[in-house]
């Protein structure tokens, strides 16, 4: 059964037309993505299916009485009100079943009522909607969920928490609420990686009702979407499955367009030189052809996407020196709290490093501190003398709204109405305007204010800005937000060819899989790890470092447990050896063991040590990342081995010492 149905729908800004008679509908319990390029009129459509825009024109019907919530990409939320008070409110339909189920009860119980068929009636369905809402336990829901978005201070107005602190609000109302029909503008925006996985996870199994989402993470739509549409020229695409099935069917139906388009353009050359032939129109067969051959020049070829065009701006890069950016022993405290410890960092060329955390681990305050934006408390960061960075951050905040997008990148107002002047990237030297239709910003978009463009759209106005530069170290503080899946893909080919060095704060597990070459883990007290490689060989190696970490302690608490002198329990006695054992003395073939087993702990401390710096050399994860669990089980074989030889020792040791 369908939760909501529209057809016909038109919408239009003045000459621009986003989408014409337009139909979709989203069937219970479906999970359903939403694709296209920035500026095709996603978060537009998301608005008039939910409600919060009218359409041109165009009928929506929606199931009677479902719940719809919308989740927009900057959520309106009553500033005096609190993380708890409103994600509460998502409850409030159960609240109430709750109550009204209460209060049927106590009407049951009474002599006079307990066989009342309406009231029996009512119970039997509130207790079916109880169920619908997310059953009985439901009261600390509100609270987990804004744990699990990381916020903490549930009692804190809104109104004095970032953006990025109100959209988790409003997410977990959401999710909390658990209603008929959720659809979500780009959720995963400012969330950390910890906390997407939970509502990737959240979204695939757990929730109840259907899902329509514009998100460009792709593990995201792979996990949850069990249909993908894609807006295109103002229509859209249906494909069946997730994302992985999404690209394998718009292949083939591309290659199927190609090859309709290549018979026609064949059969169109043919009908052609027929008719500069001078055939003759006599006959009924013979006008009969020329009104086809009439018909296949009407035909209107397919149009293709128009795609940002990156290619050879990393030509634009300055050379760097021997030193790009190096970071000793820095401290860094805002307000009393620890976000940074004693780091000691050195960039190298061609160094792509990932940088993850928790929300509030510090990301960005390190991107500021390589900027020099912000001053640490302790320690230094030098910047190399040939060293020319570029800050792409995380609010754009580098454009002025109230410019145009051609005069934020000229970078001085009046500059569109002048020429603006020419852009040197490299060998490559172009006009300003056909440097910014390489972002897809045609003479009209150019002319517009920033202001007024997408969120998408601003953020290639920064790119281009960026881009534009010189710059050879890259600050990028999650790139990815707003970006549609196709201009991703550039930036990706962009940043794997970049022959500067590039920071990148991001969210965006594939984007870090594509283009790092290592991961700084930061924790929360200051903590940080560098892991050589991508993101799936930091998440390998972290989870084997935490396992080992865990293994480590367990077998300290066991060492330091004091003895009992009450008798041993049976699961001890019989793993113990016998009594006599521990007494015995030494056999000659065990003395001469004991005589040689330091030299092996050595050697194989050796191969601990060797092994441990293969495991941390970059060079290792050159031939990808069987490469790496190899070098990870070389490292746990020779750590095992060590760590027998040296429980051999003891074990010798202690029987010498008793003869």
């Amino acid at each position: 059964m369908s939760i909501l149905s529209a057809r016909g729908l038109h919408k239009a800004y003045g000459p621009q037309t986003l989408f014409n008679d337009l139909a979709l509908t989203v069937s219970e319990g479906e999970r359903v993505g939403l694709l296209g390029e920035n500026g095709t009129g996603k978060s537009t459509l998301l608005k008039v299916l939910a409600g919060e825009e009218p359409t041109d024109e165009g009928v929506i019907e929606r199931q009677r009485d479902a719940s719809i919530l919308y989740l927009p990409q900057e959520p309106k939320l009553p500033k005096d009100a609190t993380p708890r008070q409103l994600v509460e409110a998502g409850l409030a339909h159960w609240y109430a079943a709750c109550a009204r189920y209460e209060a049927v009860s106590v009407e049951l119980s009474s002599p006079a009522r307990h066989s009342d068929e309406k009231l029996i009636a009512e119970q039997a369905q509130l207790a079916e909607t109880i169920e619908h809402l997310g059953g009985w336990d439901q009261g600390h829901r509100a609270a987990d969920m804004l744990q699990r978005f990381g916020v903490n201070d549930v009692d804190r107005p809104v109104g004095d928490m970032s953006g990025g602190e109100q959209r988790r609000v409003a997410l977990a109302k959401i999710l909390v609420a658990q209603p008929d029909l959720a659809i979500l503008d780009e959720p995963t925006n400012h969330l950390d990686v910890a906390v997407i996985e939970y509502l990737e996870e959240y979204l695939a199994e757990r929730f109840r009702g259907a899902v329509l989402l514009v998100t460009h993470d792709r593990y995201v739509l792979d996990a949850v979407c069990n249909r993908v549409l894609e807006l295109e020229h103002g229509a859209l695409t249906e494909y069946r499955g997730n994302y992985s099935d999404f690209l394998e069917q718009k292949a083939e139906r591309l290659a199927h367009a190609e090859r309709h388009e290549d018979n026609r353009q064949n059969l169109l050359r043919r009908e052609r030189a027929w008719l500069q032939r001078g055939a003759k129109a006599r006959t009924t067969k013979q006008k009969a052809r020329i009104q086809r051959a009439e018909a296949l020049i009407a035909v209107e070829a397919p149009r293709q996407a128009a795609r940002v065009d990156l290619e050879g701006l990393e030509t634009g890069a300055a050379q760097t020196g021997k030193t790009i950016v190096e970071l000793d022993h820095v401290h860094m405290e805002i307000a009393g709290r620890t976000l940074i410890s004693e780091l000691s960092l050195h960039l190298v060329q061609g160094e792509r490093m990932g940088i993850v955390g928790d929300n509030g681990a510090g990301k960005t305050t390190l991107l500021k501190l390589v900027s020099q934006e912000l001053t640490p408390t302790s320690g230094k960061v030098v910047v190399g003398t040939r060293t020319k960075l570029a800050y792409f951050d995380q609010a754009r905040a580098g454009l002025r709204d109230d410019w145009s997008v051609f005069d934020n990148v000229a970078e001085r107002e009046g500059a569109e109405r002048d020429g603006g002047g020419q852009v040197q990237i490299g060998e490559l030297r172009m006009d300003l305007r056909t440097y910014l239709e390489r972002f897809l910003f045609d003479g009209s978009k150019q002319r517009q204010k920033v202001g007024a463009l997408s969120g998408g759209e601003r953020a290639r106005v920064a790119l281009a800005k960026a881009l534009r530069s010189g710059a050879n170290l890259l600050l990028l503080d999650e790139p990815t937000n707003d970006l549609d899946i196709a201009t991703l893909g550039e930036l990706e080919e962009l940043l794997c060819t970049w022959p500067g060095c590039v920071l990148a704060v991001s969210h965006d597990r594939a984007f870090l899989n594509r283009i790092a070459t290592s991961i700084l883990a930061l924790s929360p007290g200051g903590g940080a790890v560098r892991y050589s490689g991508d993101y799936d060989t930091y998440r390998a190696l972290s989870a084997a470092r935490k396992a080992q970490a865990a293994q480590e302690a367990q077998s300290a608490r066991q060492s330091q447990a004091p003895r009992s002198s009450a008798a041993p329990s049976a699961k001890t006695k019989s793993n113990a050896p016998p009594p006599t054992a521990a007494a015995k003395p030494l056999s000659y073939a065990e003395r001469l063991e004991l005589d040689a087993i330091m030299a092996l702990i050595e050697k194989a401390e050796e191969r601990v040590t060797l092994a441990q710096h293969k495991v941390g050399d970059p060079a290792t994860y050159a031939s990808g990342p069987d490469a790496a669990k190899r070098a990870q089980a070389e490292y746990d074989a020779a750590r095992a081995e060590a760590t027998k030889l040296t429980a051999r020792w003891e074990e010798l040791e202690a029987r010498n010492l008793k003869r």
